[in-house]
Protein backbone atom coordinates (compact mmCIF):
# COMPACT_ATOMS: atom_id res chain seq x y z
CA UNK A 1 0.00 0.00 0.00
CA UNK A 2 1.74 3.00 -1.29
CA UNK A 3 0.48 6.29 0.95
CA UNK A 4 0.50 9.23 -1.20
CA UNK A 5 -0.35 13.00 -0.42
CA UNK A 6 -1.38 15.51 -2.74
CA UNK A 7 -0.49 18.91 -3.79
CA UNK A 8 -3.26 20.85 -5.15
CA UNK A 9 -6.61 20.79 -4.11
CA UNK A 10 -8.44 22.20 -7.26
CA UNK A 11 -9.77 20.61 -10.41
CA UNK A 12 -7.17 18.03 -11.28
CA UNK A 13 -6.53 17.72 -7.73
CA UNK A 14 -9.55 16.44 -6.97
CA UNK A 15 -9.44 13.82 -9.81
CA UNK A 16 -5.89 12.56 -8.65
CA UNK A 17 -7.80 12.28 -4.79
CA UNK A 18 -10.54 10.42 -6.24
CA UNK A 19 -8.25 8.42 -8.02
CA UNK A 20 -5.93 7.81 -5.34
CA UNK A 21 -8.65 6.87 -2.88
CA UNK A 22 -10.30 4.20 -4.78
CA UNK A 23 -7.35 2.00 -5.84
CA UNK A 24 -6.70 -0.83 -4.04
CA UNK A 25 -3.15 -0.36 -4.03
CA UNK A 26 -2.69 3.26 -2.55
CA UNK A 27 -3.98 5.54 0.40
CA UNK A 28 -4.58 8.76 0.18
CA UNK A 29 -3.39 10.22 3.60
CA UNK A 30 -2.77 13.99 2.74
CA UNK A 31 -4.15 16.90 0.82
CA UNK A 32 -2.54 20.43 0.62
CA UNK A 33 -3.50 23.40 -0.88
CA UNK A 34 -2.34 27.16 0.44
CA UNK A 35 -5.94 28.64 -0.72
CA UNK A 36 -9.07 28.76 0.58
CA UNK A 37 -11.15 25.74 1.81
CA UNK A 38 -10.18 23.51 -1.34
CA UNK A 39 -7.82 21.05 0.83
CA UNK A 40 -10.42 20.23 3.97
CA UNK A 41 -13.13 19.81 1.77
CA UNK A 42 -11.36 17.55 -1.12
CA UNK A 43 -9.77 15.56 2.27
CA UNK A 44 -12.99 15.03 3.90
CA UNK A 45 -14.61 13.83 1.22
CA UNK A 46 -11.50 10.61 1.06
CA UNK A 47 -10.87 10.49 5.13
CA UNK A 48 -7.75 12.07 4.57
CA UNK A 49 -5.75 14.68 6.34
CA UNK A 50 -5.34 18.12 5.48
CA UNK A 51 -3.15 21.25 5.45
CA UNK A 52 -2.82 24.93 4.01
CA UNK A 53 1.46 24.62 4.78
CA UNK A 54 2.40 22.64 1.63
CA UNK A 55 5.48 21.94 3.64
CA UNK A 56 3.93 19.74 5.91
CA UNK A 57 3.98 17.26 2.77
CA UNK A 58 7.44 16.93 2.37
CA UNK A 59 7.42 16.61 6.66
CA UNK A 60 5.06 13.81 6.81
CA UNK A 61 6.89 10.41 7.95
CA UNK A 62 3.67 8.93 6.71
CA UNK A 63 3.92 9.96 2.97
CA UNK A 64 5.49 7.62 0.74
CA UNK A 65 4.92 9.56 -2.75
CA UNK A 66 3.52 13.03 -3.93
CA UNK A 67 0.82 13.80 -6.67
CA UNK A 68 1.55 17.59 -7.88
CA UNK A 69 -1.39 19.29 -9.19
CA UNK A 70 -0.84 22.52 -8.38
CA UNK A 71 -0.49 25.60 -10.69
CA UNK A 72 2.69 24.87 -12.85
CA UNK A 73 4.78 28.01 -11.90
CA UNK A 74 5.21 25.45 -8.91
CA UNK A 75 5.80 22.72 -10.08
CA UNK A 76 9.56 22.96 -9.93
CA UNK A 77 9.73 24.18 -6.44
CA UNK A 78 7.14 21.14 -5.54
CA UNK A 79 9.33 18.57 -7.45
CA UNK A 80 12.73 19.56 -5.86
CA UNK A 81 11.36 19.60 -2.22
CA UNK A 82 9.88 16.71 -2.49
CA UNK A 83 12.83 14.49 -3.95
CA UNK A 84 14.75 16.18 -1.30
CA UNK A 85 12.50 14.49 1.17
CA UNK A 86 12.88 11.52 -0.29
CA UNK A 87 9.24 11.43 -1.62
CA UNK A 88 8.55 9.71 -5.55
CA UNK A 89 6.49 12.39 -7.39
CA UNK A 90 4.21 11.96 -9.94
CA UNK A 91 3.87 15.81 -11.47
CA UNK A 92 1.08 16.68 -13.93
CA UNK A 93 2.19 18.32 -16.96
CA UNK A 94 4.30 20.33 -17.97
CA UNK A 95 7.07 20.45 -15.84
CA UNK A 96 7.14 24.37 -16.02
CA UNK A 97 6.64 26.52 -19.00
CA UNK A 98 10.29 27.93 -19.03
CA UNK A 99 12.81 25.02 -20.14
CA UNK A 100 15.66 26.81 -17.94
CA UNK A 101 13.77 25.98 -14.96
CA UNK A 102 13.04 22.61 -16.32
CA UNK A 103 16.81 22.54 -16.31
CA UNK A 104 17.69 23.54 -12.92
CA UNK A 105 15.24 21.16 -11.55
CA UNK A 106 17.23 18.36 -13.49
CA UNK A 107 20.19 20.08 -11.99
CA UNK A 108 18.84 19.99 -8.19
CA UNK A 109 17.65 16.90 -8.23
CA UNK A 110 20.58 15.34 -10.74
CA UNK A 111 21.25 10.82 -9.80
CA UNK A 112 17.06 11.32 -8.66
CA UNK A 113 15.53 11.64 -12.09
CA UNK A 114 13.96 8.16 -11.13
CA UNK A 115 11.92 9.60 -8.44
CA UNK A 116 9.83 11.70 -10.95
CA UNK A 117 7.35 10.38 -13.39
CA UNK A 118 5.60 13.01 -15.46
CA UNK A 119 1.11 13.20 -15.87
CA UNK A 120 1.14 12.67 -19.58
CA UNK A 121 -1.61 10.20 -18.80
CA UNK A 122 -2.79 9.93 -22.95
CA UNK A 123 -0.40 6.90 -23.04
CA UNK A 124 -2.24 5.23 -20.46
CA UNK A 125 -5.42 5.65 -22.25
CA UNK A 126 -6.71 2.11 -23.13
CA UNK A 127 -7.38 2.89 -27.29
CA UNK A 128 -4.34 4.89 -27.04
CA UNK A 129 -2.10 2.05 -25.65
CA UNK A 130 -3.88 -0.63 -28.29
CA UNK A 131 -2.99 1.19 -30.90
CA UNK A 132 0.89 1.94 -29.39
CA UNK A 133 1.10 -2.06 -29.01
CA UNK A 134 -0.47 -3.51 -32.17
CA UNK A 135 1.97 -0.63 -34.38
CA UNK A 136 5.14 -2.16 -32.33
CA UNK A 137 4.15 -5.56 -33.18
CA UNK A 138 4.44 -4.69 -36.90
CA UNK A 139 0.75 -5.28 -37.63
CA UNK A 140 0.70 -2.41 -40.32
CA UNK A 141 4.53 -2.17 -40.84
CA UNK A 142 6.94 0.68 -40.51
CA UNK A 143 4.82 3.17 -38.92
CA UNK A 144 4.36 6.35 -41.78
CA UNK A 145 2.02 8.82 -40.64
CA UNK A 146 0.30 9.39 -37.45
CA UNK A 147 -2.62 11.85 -37.02
CA UNK A 148 -3.55 13.19 -34.13
CA UNK A 149 -6.80 14.79 -33.01
CA UNK A 150 -7.56 17.42 -30.12
CA UNK A 151 -10.56 19.49 -29.60
CA UNK A 152 -12.20 20.73 -26.83
CA UNK A 153 -15.69 21.60 -26.30
CA UNK A 154 -14.97 24.79 -25.42
CA UNK A 155 -12.10 27.81 -24.53
CA UNK A 156 -11.26 28.35 -21.18
CA UNK A 157 -11.36 31.94 -19.96
CA UNK A 158 -8.84 34.55 -21.48
CA UNK A 159 -7.69 35.04 -17.68
CA UNK A 160 -6.30 31.37 -17.78
CA UNK A 161 -4.76 31.91 -21.77
CA UNK A 162 -3.00 34.64 -20.88
CA UNK A 163 -0.68 32.51 -17.83
CA UNK A 164 -1.19 29.47 -19.84
CA UNK A 165 1.90 29.39 -21.78
CA UNK A 166 -0.11 29.45 -25.20
CA UNK A 167 -2.12 26.72 -26.59
CA UNK A 168 1.38 24.65 -27.50
CA UNK A 169 2.66 24.46 -23.54
CA UNK A 170 -0.65 24.54 -22.57
CA UNK A 171 -2.80 22.06 -24.87
CA UNK A 172 -0.99 20.66 -27.38
CA UNK A 173 2.49 19.56 -24.96
CA UNK A 174 0.09 16.19 -24.51
CA UNK A 175 0.14 15.42 -28.29
CA UNK A 176 3.47 16.05 -28.42
CA UNK A 177 4.26 13.15 -26.14
CA UNK A 178 1.94 11.08 -28.01
CA UNK A 179 4.19 12.08 -30.92
CA UNK A 180 7.12 10.92 -29.39
CA UNK A 181 5.63 7.74 -27.69
CA UNK A 182 4.85 6.98 -30.82
CA UNK A 183 7.54 8.20 -33.44
CA UNK A 184 10.60 8.21 -31.00
CA UNK A 185 12.71 11.23 -31.82
CA UNK A 186 11.64 14.37 -33.67
CA UNK A 187 14.12 16.46 -35.71
CA UNK A 188 11.97 19.22 -37.01
CA UNK A 189 8.34 21.19 -36.36
CA UNK A 190 6.32 23.30 -38.50
CA UNK A 191 3.39 24.90 -37.10
CA UNK A 192 0.35 27.06 -38.09
CA UNK A 193 -1.92 29.10 -35.50
CA UNK A 194 -5.69 30.68 -36.09
CA UNK A 195 -7.14 33.30 -34.43
CA UNK A 196 -10.45 32.56 -34.34
CA UNK A 197 -11.60 34.07 -30.94
CA UNK A 198 -10.62 37.69 -30.73
CA UNK A 199 -10.79 37.16 -26.87
CA UNK A 200 -7.74 35.03 -27.15
CA UNK A 201 -6.30 36.84 -30.06
CA UNK A 202 -6.39 39.75 -27.52
CA UNK A 203 -4.60 37.37 -24.45
CA UNK A 204 -2.26 37.06 -27.20
CA UNK A 205 -2.38 32.97 -28.17
CA UNK A 206 -4.23 31.20 -31.07
CA UNK A 207 -6.96 29.21 -30.32
CA UNK A 208 -6.55 26.48 -33.02
CA UNK A 209 -3.52 25.38 -34.40
CA UNK A 210 -1.86 22.54 -36.79
CA UNK A 211 1.52 20.60 -36.22
CA UNK A 212 3.58 18.73 -38.38
CA UNK A 213 6.26 16.75 -37.05
CA UNK A 214 9.11 15.05 -38.61
CA UNK A 215 10.93 11.96 -36.92
CA UNK A 216 14.58 11.25 -37.03
CA UNK A 217 13.05 7.80 -38.92
CA UNK A 218 11.05 9.98 -41.64
CA UNK A 219 7.36 9.55 -40.46
CA UNK A 220 5.34 12.32 -39.99
CA UNK A 221 3.01 13.26 -37.43
CA UNK A 222 0.28 15.62 -38.17
CA UNK A 223 -1.51 17.17 -35.05
CA UNK A 224 -4.79 19.12 -35.18
CA UNK A 225 -5.75 21.23 -31.78
CA UNK A 226 -8.74 23.65 -31.25
CA UNK A 227 -10.35 25.37 -27.82
CA UNK A 228 -14.05 24.63 -29.45
CA UNK A 229 -15.84 22.30 -30.66
CA UNK A 230 -19.48 21.79 -31.21
CA UNK A 231 -19.54 18.37 -31.17
CA UNK A 232 -18.00 17.89 -27.88
CA UNK A 233 -14.56 16.55 -26.83
CA UNK A 234 -13.20 15.17 -30.02
CA UNK A 235 -10.15 13.08 -29.08
CA UNK A 236 -8.66 10.76 -32.29
CA UNK A 237 -5.62 9.09 -33.31
CA UNK A 238 -4.81 7.00 -36.41
CA UNK A 239 -1.80 5.18 -37.24
CA UNK A 240 -0.77 4.84 -40.59
CA UNK A 241 1.31 2.50 -42.62
CA UNK A 242 2.15 0.35 -45.44
CA UNK A 243 -0.27 -3.08 -44.30
CA UNK A 244 -2.44 -0.67 -42.94
CA UNK A 245 -3.98 1.78 -40.60
CA UNK A 246 -5.24 1.75 -36.96
CA UNK A 247 -7.65 4.13 -35.71
CA UNK A 248 -8.78 5.04 -32.00
CA UNK A 249 -12.28 6.97 -32.27
CA UNK A 250 -14.26 9.58 -29.72
CA UNK A 251 -15.85 7.68 -27.09
CA UNK A 252 -19.40 8.37 -26.84
CA UNK A 253 -21.88 8.81 -23.96
CA UNK A 254 -23.89 6.23 -25.13
CA UNK A 255 -23.32 2.98 -27.83
CA UNK A 256 -26.34 3.13 -29.19
CA UNK A 257 -26.31 3.69 -32.78
CA UNK A 258 -29.49 3.75 -34.98
CA UNK A 259 -29.80 2.44 -38.48
CA UNK A 260 -32.28 3.35 -40.48
CA UNK A 261 -33.69 3.69 -44.37
CA UNK A 262 -32.26 6.72 -44.60
CA UNK A 263 -29.43 7.56 -42.19
CA UNK A 264 -27.14 5.43 -39.80
CA UNK A 265 -25.84 7.27 -36.92
CA UNK A 266 -24.97 7.16 -32.92
CA UNK A 267 -26.79 8.69 -30.48
CA UNK A 268 -25.46 10.77 -27.81
CA UNK A 269 -22.44 13.33 -27.85
CA UNK A 270 -18.69 12.60 -26.90
CA UNK A 271 -17.84 12.50 -23.17
CA UNK A 272 -18.10 16.19 -21.96
CA UNK A 273 -14.58 16.03 -21.42
CA UNK A 274 -10.67 14.96 -19.85
CA UNK A 275 -11.99 13.83 -16.60
CA UNK A 276 -14.57 11.73 -18.38
CA UNK A 277 -12.58 10.56 -21.46
CA UNK A 278 -9.52 9.84 -19.63
CA UNK A 279 -10.99 8.65 -16.20
CA UNK A 280 -9.71 4.96 -17.19
CA UNK A 281 -6.34 6.49 -18.01
CA UNK A 282 -6.09 8.30 -15.09
CA UNK A 283 -6.38 4.62 -13.04
CA UNK A 284 -4.06 3.02 -14.93
CA UNK A 285 -1.17 6.20 -14.95
CA UNK A 286 -1.78 5.75 -11.03
CA UNK A 287 -1.15 1.99 -11.22
CA UNK A 288 2.03 2.47 -13.45
CA UNK A 289 3.45 4.93 -10.97
CA UNK A 290 2.72 2.61 -8.05
CA UNK A 291 4.38 -0.34 -9.54
CA UNK A 292 7.59 1.92 -10.82
CA UNK A 293 8.11 3.16 -6.73
CA UNK A 294 6.97 -0.08 -5.52
CA UNK A 295 9.85 -2.17 -7.84
CA UNK A 296 12.54 0.91 -7.64
CA UNK A 297 11.90 0.85 -11.77
CA UNK A 298 12.14 4.01 -13.83
CA UNK A 299 9.40 5.84 -14.41
CA UNK A 300 7.62 6.14 -18.02
CA UNK A 301 6.97 9.25 -18.77
CA UNK A 302 10.09 10.31 -16.96
CA UNK A 303 10.98 14.12 -16.25
CA UNK A 304 13.34 13.83 -19.05
CA UNK A 305 10.13 13.39 -21.40
CA UNK A 306 8.07 16.39 -19.89
CA UNK A 307 11.47 17.99 -21.05
CA UNK A 308 11.38 16.71 -24.76
CA UNK A 309 7.74 17.85 -24.80
CA UNK A 310 7.91 21.29 -23.35
CA UNK A 311 11.45 21.88 -26.66
CA UNK A 312 8.77 20.79 -29.09
CA UNK A 313 6.15 23.13 -27.54
CA UNK A 314 8.85 25.49 -27.57
CA UNK A 315 9.52 24.71 -31.56
CA UNK A 316 6.33 25.09 -32.22
CA UNK A 317 5.48 28.26 -30.82
CA UNK A 318 8.43 29.80 -33.00
CA UNK A 319 7.23 28.37 -35.65
CA UNK A 320 4.00 29.68 -35.89
CA UNK A 321 5.10 33.17 -34.79
CA UNK A 322 7.60 33.05 -37.49
CA UNK A 323 6.23 30.39 -40.28
CA UNK A 324 9.34 29.05 -40.35
CA UNK A 325 9.98 25.21 -39.84
CA UNK A 326 11.93 24.94 -36.80
CA UNK A 327 15.07 21.68 -36.32
CA UNK A 328 15.21 20.45 -32.66
CA UNK A 329 17.93 18.41 -31.53
CA UNK A 330 17.50 14.47 -30.45
CA UNK A 331 16.28 14.66 -27.60
CA UNK A 332 18.82 12.64 -24.24
CA UNK A 333 17.37 9.58 -24.36
CA UNK A 334 14.57 7.12 -25.88
CA UNK A 335 11.16 7.30 -24.67
CA UNK A 336 10.23 4.08 -22.92
CA UNK A 337 6.76 2.68 -23.69
CA UNK A 338 4.50 1.91 -20.73
CA UNK A 339 3.74 -1.44 -19.23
Amino acid sequence: MLNIAIIGAGRIGAVHAATVASHPRARLVLVADPFGTNAADVAAKFGARSTTDVADVFAASDVDAVIIGSPTATHVDHIIAAVRAGKAVLCEKPVDLSLERVDACLAAIAGHEDSVMIGFNRRFDPSFAEVHARVLAGEIGALEQLTIISRDPAAPPASYIAGSGGIFRDMTIHDFDTARYFLGDIVSVSAVGQHLDAAIEAAGDFDAAVVTLTAASGAVATIINSRHCASGYDQRLEAFGPRGALEAINHLATSVRYSGAAQTSADGPYLDFFLQRYADAYRLELSEFIDCVTAGAAPSPSILDGRAALILADAATLSARTGETVAVAAAPEPVVSAR
